[in-house]
This record gives C-alpha cells, sequence and structure tokens, in this order.
C-alpha cells in the first residue's frame, strides 16, 4: 500500500460562525488520484487552501509530505509550496502574456535555469498537453478546454509531487472534458504524482479516482475505492452518486407546509 503524503487530523475550520469542517480525518495516498467530493458549499475547496497554507484550522493539524503546514514560516511554506501544483476552476492564466510565458513564469520566478534550457521544458510541458503548436497564442484566443490544458501545463511546470484540482469540469463541452480526464490519468501515472481531484461530477471524477472522499454537514460520510463507494448502503451517497432529486437532501426547502401557507394567504 502506498504511503500517506498528505494526513488530515480534527480538522475544524469556521468563516463567520458558520462551521465547514467538523473534526474531518483523512488520509491521502502519494501516488494516487483522490477525489473529494460532495454538494456545492461543503468546504471543497477550502480543503485545497488548508492543505496550501492559505488558511489556518481552527483546531487539528494538515500534514503534507511530514510538515504541519499551519506551523510553517513564511519561508519555509513558501519551500513547500513550489511541491505543489494548482490547477484552478477558472484556469487563472496572465491575461496580458502568451501562452510560453505563462507556463515559463514560474521556472523564471523560481529557477536559474538558462532561457535555452527554459524553452525547452516549456515546449516539452505544452507537448503533454497536445499543445506544442500554440505557444505564441493569447489566453483570450484560446477554448475554455484550451486554456484548462495550458493551466495543466504551468501547474507541471515546476515538476511538483502533487497537483490540486479545483472543479476542473466545470463547463467543458464533451470532447474537451474527456481530453481532461485522459489527461488527469495519464500525468498521474507518467510522472508518479499525487493528484487531488475537487468535483462534484461524479462520473467523470468516479472515472479515474482510486480513492474517493465524500463530504457533508462538515464531515466525511464515506471514503473508499470507487467500488466501495457504489456499493455504499448510505442514502445520502446513493443520492449524491446517482443525482436523485429527493432524499436525506430534500427536495423542498424547510418550512410551514403549503396549506397552512395557502390559509395564511387567503386570509
Amino acid at each position: 500500500m502506498s504511503e500517506t503524503l498528505i494526513k488530515i487530523r480534527n480538522l475544524h475550520f469556521s468563516r463567520d460562525h458558520l462551521k465547514i469542517f467538523d473534526g474531518v480525518n483523512m488520509d491521502i495516498r502519494a501516488g494516487s488520484i483522490t477525489a473529494v467530493m460532495g454538494p456545492s458549499g461543503t468546504g471543497k475547496t477550502t480543503l485545497l487552501k488548508l492543505i496550501g497554507g492559505q488558511l489556518t484550522p481552527d483546531e487539528g493539524e494538515v500534514i503534507v509530505d511530514g510538515q504541519k503546514v499551519h506551523q510553517l514560516n513564511r519561508a519555509e511554506l513558501y519551500q513547500l509550496r513550489k511541491k505543489m501544483g494548482m490547477l484552478f476552476q477558472s484556469g487563472a492564466l496572465l491575461t496580458d502574456l502568451n501562452v510560453f510565458d505563462n507556463i515559463a513564469f514560474p521556472l523564471r520566478e523560481h529557477t536559474n535555469l538558462s532561457p535555452s534550457l527554459i524553452r525547452s521544458m516549456v515546449l516539452l510541458k505544452l507537448q503533454a498537453v497536445g499543445l506544442s503548436g500554440a505557444h505564441q497564442l493569447m489566453p483570450s484566443e484560446l477554448s475554455g478546454g484550451m486554456a484548462r490544458r495550458v493551466a495543466l501545463a504551468r501547474a507541471l511546470a515546476l515538476d511538483p509531487m502533487m497537483i490540486m484540482y479545483d472543479e476542473p469540469f466545470t463547463g467543458q463541452d464533451p470532447i474537451s472534458l474527456g481530453v481532461l480526464v485522459k489527461l488527469i490519468q495519464d500525468t498521474n501515472q507518467a510522472l508518479g504524482l499525487t493528484s487531488i481531484l475537487v468535483s462534484h461530477d461524479v462520473e467523470e471524477t468516479m472515472s479515474i479516482a482510486d480513492d474517493v472522499i465524500i463530504l457533508s454537514d462538515g464531515k466525511v460520510v464515506v471514503e473508499g475505492s470507487r467500488e466501495e463507494i457504489e456499493r455504499s448502503g448510505s442514502a445520502y451517497v446513493r443520492q449524491f452518486v446517482h443525482g436523485e432529486a429527493d432524499g436525506p437532501v430534500p427536495f423542498h426547502y424547510p418550512g410551514e407546509a403549503i396549506d397552512e401557507l395557502l390559509l395564511k394567504a387567503a386570509k
């Protein structure tokens, strides 16, 4: 069994008195694709920010590669983040730089490599995502799918040990979605990465995930392999995985019964 790269223990976190995580524990295995899923508002993106040290837990620990993230000083956190790639939901490309310079940016900022070596590395990263021929295009000239692929090439620029994906499939057409799914799986296997995939797109995410964690109400509802999740007897998991309209998450917003509301309106 693979060693654990990320350990989360007794994680508590709130925003404006709203409890987002209430004693969460989870392990993310090195070399795996771990999917973190759940309905909107369950704290999936917040979890990535806690792992990356952008946020600090109210209580508990987030341990990445043996380091307690919230206890690191600025310089130590800076070094740890160099080992982390991030694919933002929007792609977050620098709009004033072309594709080549977007990917070269972290190499120029964080290494002393020669311009010729940087050029070779950028073109190789673009080749890996099928876009070496697009290196001179501006972000405004890219389709949504191409922008995500460029963003992935940039996330790979510093050869990180892990990549975090924040809703990578949102807004993609079927072809672009299929390309992204294949790229995430292929790059993880080829480069020996650890990938954390935050998404509520069940079918695409489950198709490539080694481990699946489903969150709800500040807690881990269920975790396990794809097969274990699909066999789960939890009504909540069944509703989420199969997209059922009613269940533990009710269709109707709680409140007075409709007949009572109609009677009041008639008075």
